[in-house]
């Protein structure tokens, strides 16, 4: 078995891992760059270096970790792990949100599983020693047993915490830099979509046999889409994609409604319609996959990118939402952030679907989370109901075409990165931003050799 110290420094994991190509503002660019990257296979597969991650990634990087909906009144609180690490968010009677690890200061155990509103006080069920909601001690039962104990100095451990549009992030580490320059650029560049505007109504929760970074690896390329998502290549263009290429994150611009390069003789309107239809159709007023009828009629000039726009418009329009403030192209199409380490914010102007995936028990399974924020009606004051959380089987959910063919190829992902043979993955410029991904896991593991800069 490989010594941590060897996956630290030697040049046969990291070593090999090498980015020659100059960042460039689309797909097909990165595409032309001499070179392919190659990747070590044990990232995905090694005990030792998910024993690394946990040493020193997980505990030093922000994390979503809930949305605001789920502790927006006092008394709300949330858990929220990663791995072994559990961290407990509470909303004050001072409507202050705060995080804490999830352990009492007595013998250990876990303060809170869950969630839950109502809370008063945070109470360990073990030997009832009890914080109030800013994490002070309180009370300690049987006090006298201990002799010399004083409430200030056994305060809950607290975290970092700080949000973003609705989603609501976390940091172990109390040196970290401050959420906003972590994420940035990215709430810069995203603050046209107007995520404040945006409430989470679920979060779906899916296990998977599959490393975390495996399956956001997944959401991180449009290189696939050629193959387990054909359905899609009458309606996207998944080649000339406009790509952001940021020190720490990335960004995709994906355009809807023209047909992908690699279709020789291109697609018809009729094939335009029916492949939205097949994949998104519901944000057009057509949410049946299988039976997309004939192509709308178009108003004069319309072509099938503004026929979609209105479409949408309309749709939204009738749940009380206004797209009136974004462009026909801002409506149509998506707009994909993949923020490290592993998080994939994706926004459509009617709504964002935040996928996260939390590494497992082992460095063979995860936890993949899709997070749902549709926008809210205009001038609402009323955020909506409490968002559910459910965890659905990978053999039976039933999430959307697409998410379903993702969710049935991360099995035979995993399985193909133990085989002998593949030592490396070998990336191309269409997968940049998993190249980045590694970059930055280079940084916060500290592995250095053979790494250009």
């Amino acid at each position: 078995m490989t010594d941590i110290r060897d996956l630290r420094n030697a040049p046969a994991m990291p070593g090999e891992l090498t980015d020659e190509t100059p960042a460039g503002s689309t797909i097909g660019d990165l595409a032309k760059a001499p070179g392919p990257t190659k990747v070590p296979a044990a990232r995905y597969t090694s005990p030792e270096f998910a024993a690394l991650e946990l040493e020193r990634l997980w505990p030093h990087v922000w994390q979503v970790a809930c949305t605001i909906d789920h502790v927006r009144d006092p008394g709300d609180w949330y858990e929220y792990t990663c791995g072994p690490l559990s961290v407990l968010l509470v909303r004050g009677q001072d409507s202050k949100l705060r995080a804490f690890q999830n352990v009492c200061r007595h013998r250990g155990n876990e303060l809170c599983a869950g969630s839950g509103t109502g809370m008063t006080e945070i109470r360990c069920n073990y030997h009832r020693w009890c914080w109030d909601l800013s994490g002070r001690l309180r009370e300690v039962p049987s006090r006298k047993g201990f002799g010399a104990l004083r409430n200030d100095d056994y305060p809950l451990f607290e975290a970092q915490v700080g949000t973003w549009g609705p989603l609501v992030f976390v940091n172990l580490d109390l040196d970290a830099e401050p959420l906003e320059e972590f994420l940035s650029p990215v709430i810069d560049d995203a603050a046209f979509l107007r995520p404040d505007e945006l409430a989470c109504r679920a979060i779906v929760t899916v296990p998977l046999p599959c490393n975390w970074k495996t399956g956001i690896d997944a959401f991180s390329e449009t290189y696939h889409v050629q193959g387990i998502h054909r359905q899609m290549l009458c309606s996207t263009d998944d080649v000339n994609s406009p790509q952001a290429d940021w020190p720490r994150h990335g960004k995709l611009g994906q355009p809807y409604g023209i047909p992908s390069p690699r279709l020789r003789d291109g697609a018809t309107d009729d094939e335009i319609w029916a492949s939205f239809v097949a994949t998104q159709g519901a944000r057009a007023g057509a949410p049946d996959p299988d039976n997309p009828g004939p192509v709308p009629e178009r108003h004069d000039g319309e072509s099938m990118r503004t026929l979609l726009a209105r479409l949408i418009r309309e749709k939204s329009a009738s749940e009380g939402v206004d797209l009136g403030a974004f462009t026909d192209e801002q409506v149509t199409d998506l707009h994909q952030y993949n923020c490290f380490p592993n998080i994939s914010p994706v926004f459509l102007a009617e709504s964002l679907s935040c996928i996260r995936t939390r590494p497992g028990t082992t460095p063979d399974d995860c936890y993949l989370d899709i997070i749902s924020c549709p926008r809210l009606p205009a001038g609402a004051t009323d955020r909506g109901p409490r968002p559910i959380d459910v965890t659905l089987d990978a053999e039976t959910a039933d999430l959307g075409a697409v998410f379903n063919q993702d969710i049935a190829n991360l099995r035979r992902a995993q399985r193909g990165l133990h085989q002998l043979g593949l030592t490396h993955l070998t990336l191309s410029r269409e997968e940049r931003r998993i190249i980045s991904l590694h970059r930055n896991l280079e940084r916060y593991l500290g592995i250095q050799d053979g790494f250009p800069e």
